[in-house]
């Protein structure tokens, strides 16, 4: 079989028929060199005149510098249930002795040639031992800043990509090299400082492609003109933050990955897959305080040095299988690849004997391999090889190629050397910090100086003021008192004027009036007169001063007042403000209260969003698609406690928001205006007819109705990929709904959706709907005449597994309807299936890797080979072939019988299988 990329599977489960047991007897313990000192601790500085595989040898002057010998661990996989029944009669062809860490290779009964290396693990051994013995030394080295390289070699069907690349996600204990590695890593990294990046890489035929960018498939090597070191810059590189999306990287990767059909291998690896993990992690620099003196004043200066940086890089190397073509049965594209993977590891082996020998060449530019590894044998990494072998003496010679190779490999030694670094980068950043500190604290600074001099101005201002104001007080004061001062005067000089008055009287009746006097009297009449024009004058502005009075108190009164209006006003006016804010507290706590029933609702509506974003992933698990959304349910349980009824579990959620929302409503919402919220209404709807339950509901408030307007109006992919998923599921078990959505024009709609989508998940969902529609019976004239065929094998373009898994389920509901019409008697002709073309798409995937689409089509064949009219159209199309294969080699019994029945009764099929002399 053509080599092909692999469906999303894990390969490990598939290279070995019998997973390696969990169970190891044998007691986990550091692993004891045989050499005089430690491989991973020797202090001895390597020889001058071992060539690393780059091809530069000298001195090491370098006191990071020592030596580290190759480690190198055998694992005995199980025998498979094929070795079981071949090799029943005859022994392992090894025997291993794990206590004494040796393995004998029987060349006999009698015979056998021992071995020793670092460690051997039976086939009880568990994938944690492993990791413990193989590859655990070198995860912590690569943390403390050393590269390091873990690989596995073997023949074909071993266990390389079990013991690996497995990534356990149905039992933890399963977990491969990769995953565990990660985990030792992430756990003892500090996610502020330290950084995790990934590459996953495979070199097919000579050239080497991203696997997490299939599209980017010729990637070159660089080295470096001074170092030797060789770096991949083309190749993706992926920040890994948590374990999760390491596992959804790997998984990724291994779909992408070249794998093919081989006697020895049911999917044997077709390429070497190389993950690479950089490992950065920073060693925080140390501050130094200098006391430096300026006359009399002492100042404390700190510098700062820069921190250092330990860059590890950790190699895991899953080499593709050796095989011999005899065995293995490669032909055509398949033998291409083979020459090309024996071609490369034998490069490769050649390069370790050279090592070994001590050879002035090193074969390194033989290869891409070995240039990618040149740093992993006699470079600066710490190297552990796990050997993998099987115990069926029918492959003793493999066996003992690999045990050499081993051998070879456990003289060859590396300079293991720490690459450390300043981080001048992170220096800077910090210095840029504390720069943006002292700018922050010196605008503080003078934002708080400004705020004190206006304090300074504004209490200056209010001192003047109370100045101001105690100078008019003291003025008024004094014209007060001036004017007191004026009044007493006035009244004085009345009272003097009146004294004189009376005085002047009381002078004249006294005295008479005498002839020599005359002249007395009328000066004292002229001074009378003077004082009597005095007083006049003063009389007049005395009434004048009064009249100014009168004024100013007028004035004063007018200006009270109009101070008393102004205070009813102002009375007035706080009566009004203090009613609006009444009002307007009223309006607030009205807004607060309906915020909260709107954060409500919005929660209980991204609650079923969640669900139904859940069940994207969850069609057609079984064949019923129906949706799952019980974990969904649960974890916005979690987010929403206010949601959460422990009485009823998952379905508490839908039954409270039927309560508070309303079916109705939920429905209303499908026309909304806003996108955001109709995504969430159809992720709601769909969620709930994921329900049986609830499925009739729907239909009968209109939903059906309204998912396929939403179908027929909306231009959004995930409008259109969820309503899809919504009939699908109300399209489930229901003939009724059924008949709904054809009469109308569900198929017209579904297949337009199909030509528009690019997206699988969309097409999953559409391909989802037909197949239901599909298993009625009733409408499959109605179905076939409005381009539901056609559209299902329109989405094959996709190619993705899930897709094709959809379109299969689907034909063969539509061949077994259409089976069961015809022997009642209400179909004759040939079926609508060959007349719209399927029958090439059928037989191309008959025996199609993922196990849905095959079992799917492989029932599909054996519907349509019931009636003899199909069969000249099946047998011109090659359908026979499967058809004899299915009944032979088919893993469920009751297709394989079908198919069996089928052969037997078509004279046409018993014909044509004489004429090809095909036993049956």
């Amino acid at each position: 079989m053509a080599s092909g990329y692999r469906n999303g599977t894990t390969k490990g489960a598939l290279k070995v028929d019998r997973p390696l047991s969990m169970n190891s007897n044998v007691k986990t313990s550091s692993i004891k060199s045989k050499s005089a000192q430690s491989p991973y601790n020797a202090p001895a500085i390597r020889r001058s005149g071992q060539a690393p595989i780059s091809g530069s040898a000298g001195p090491v002057k370098d006191d990071s510098v020592v030596s580290g010998r190759v480690r190198v661990a055998v694992r005995l996989r199980p025998r498979n249930a094929e070795e079981l029944v071949a090799d029943a009669d005859f022994a392992d062809c090894v025997e291993l002795q794990p206590e004494l860490k040796r393995l004998k290779l029987r060349k006999n009964n009698w015979d056998s040639d021992t071995y020793e290396f670092d460690e051997v693990l039976t086939e009880f051994a568990s994938q944690k031992r492993v990791y413990e013995v193989v590859a655990k030394p070198v995860v912590e080295s690569v943390l403390d800043g050393y590269n390091g390289t873990v690989m596995a070699y073997g023949q074909t069907g071993t266990g390389k990509t079990f013991t690996l690349g497995r990534l356990g996600e149905e039992d933890t204990a399963y977990r491969g090299i990769m995953v565990r590695s990660m985990e030792d890593i992430l756990a003892n990294i500090s996610p502020e400082t330290d950084s995790v990046s990934v590459s996953y890489l495979q070199l097919y035929m000579e050239t080497i492609q991203d696997l997490l960018d299939p599209a980017n498939d010729n990637i070159s090597i660089v080295e470096d003109p001074k170092t030797g070191d060789v770096s991949l810059p083309g190749a993706t590189l992926v920040e890994v933050r948590d374990q999760q999306s390491f596992v959804e990287l790997l998984r990724f990767g291994e779909a992408h990955r070249f794998a093919a059909n081989t006697k020895l291998n049911t999917e044997s690896s077709r390429s070497h897959a190389i993950l690479m993990v950089h490992v950065k992690r920073s060693i925080k620099g140390r501050e130094s305080s200098i006391l430096s003196e300026n006359g009399n004043t002492s100042h404390l200066v700190k510098s700062f040095k820069p921190s250092l940086v330990r860059k590890g890089k950790l190699v895991v190397v899953d080499l593709a299988g050796s095989e011999r073509i005899d065995k293995s049965g490669s032909e055509g594209h398949t033998l291409e690849e083979a020459k090309s993977i024996n071609l490369s590891l034998s490069a490769l082996g050649k390069c370790i004997n050279a090592l070994a020998e001590n050879s002035a060449h090193v074969p390194v530019r033989d290869s891409k391999l070995t240039r990618l590894l040149r740093d992993s044998f006699g470079g600066t990494a710490r190297t552990s090889l796990v050997v993998t072998i099987g115990p069926s003496p029918r492959h003793r010679g493999e066996t003992a190629s690999t045990i050499m190779f081993g051998q070879r490999a456990m003289k060859v030694e590396n300079m293991v050397k720490i690459k450390e670094e300043f981080d001048y980068k992170g220096l800077a950043r910090r210095l840029d910090i504390q720069l943006d500190k002292l700018i922050s604290e010196h605008e503080r600074q003078q934002k708080a100086f400004e705020d004190e001099i206006e304090r300074i101005t504004i209490d200056a201002q209010h001192r003047i003021s109370e100045a101001e104001k105690s100078y008019a007080d003291a003025l008024e004061k004094e014209r007060l008192k001036y004017q007191r001062d004026y009044m007493e005067s006035i009244k004085n000089l009345e009272e003097q004027w009146a004294i004189d008055q009376k005085k002047h009287c009381n002078d004249r009746i006294g005295s008479g009036p005498k002839d020599g006097c005359l002249d007395k009297t009328c000066n004292r009449e002229g001074s009378s007169a003077s004082i009597s024009e005095e007083v006049a004058e003063v009389k007049k502005a005395l009434e004048n001063e009064i009249c100014l009075r009168k004024a100013a108190e007028e004035e004063v009164n007018n200006l009270k007042s109009q101070l008393v209006q102004w205070k009813r006003s102002e009375a007035a006016g706080n009566a009004e403000i203090i009613k609006l804010r009444k009002m307007l507290e009223d309006e607030a706590h009205q807004k607060v209260k309906l915020e909260e029933e709107i954060t409500i609702l919005r929660s209980q509506l991204l609650q079923l969003s969640f669900e139904a974003e859940e069940t994207r992933r969850s069609l057609d698990r079984g064949g019923s698609g129906k949706f799952l959304n019980g974990l969904g349910s649960l974890m916005s349980q979690v987010r929403h406690p206010h949601l959460k009824d422990p009485g009823n579990g998952p379905k508490a959620s839908i039954a409270k928001l039927f309560e508070q929302v309303g079916l109705q409503k939920i429905l209303s919402l499908l026309e909304s205006e806003d996108a955001d919220v109709r995504i969430h209404a159809v992720k709601v709807v769909a969620n709930l007819a994921a329900e049986e339950a609830n499925q009739e509901k729907i239909v009968e408030a209109g939903g059906l109705t309204s998912l396929l307007m939403l179908l027929r109006s909306s231009e959004d992919e995930m409008i259109c990929r969820v309503a899809a998923g919504a009939i699908a599921n109300l399209a489930m078990s229901a003939e009724t709904n059924q008949e709904l959505i054809m009469a109308q024009g569900g198929i017209s709609l579904l297949s337009m959706t199909a030509a528009d989508a690019e997206d699988p998940q969309t097409l999953r969902m559409v391909a989802g709907a037909i197949a239901n529609l599909c298993g009625n019976d009733k409408l499959q004239t109605k179905l076939r005449g409005e381009g539901g065929i056609k559209a299902l094998l329109g989405m094959v373009r996709c190619g993705h597994p899930d897709v094709l898994a959809q379109v299969a389920r689907g034909i063969a509901n539509f061949a077994k309807c259409e089976s069961r019409a015809s022997t009642q008697g209400s179909k004759t002709g040939r079926s609508f299936l060959i007349d719209d073309g399927a029958l090439p798409w059928i037989v191309q995937n008959a025996n199609n890797e993922a196990s849905p689409i095959r079992r799917h089509i492989e029932l599909a064949l054996c519907h349509l080979a019931q009636h003899e009219v199909n069969a000249k159209d099946m047998i011109s199309g090659g359908a026979l072939w499967e058809l004899v294969r299915i009944s032979r080699d088919c893993s469920r019994e009751d297709i394989r019988n079908l198919a069996q029945r089928t052969l037997t009764s078509s004279p046409t099929f018993q014909a044509e299988m004489r004429r090809l002399r095909i036993e049956f």
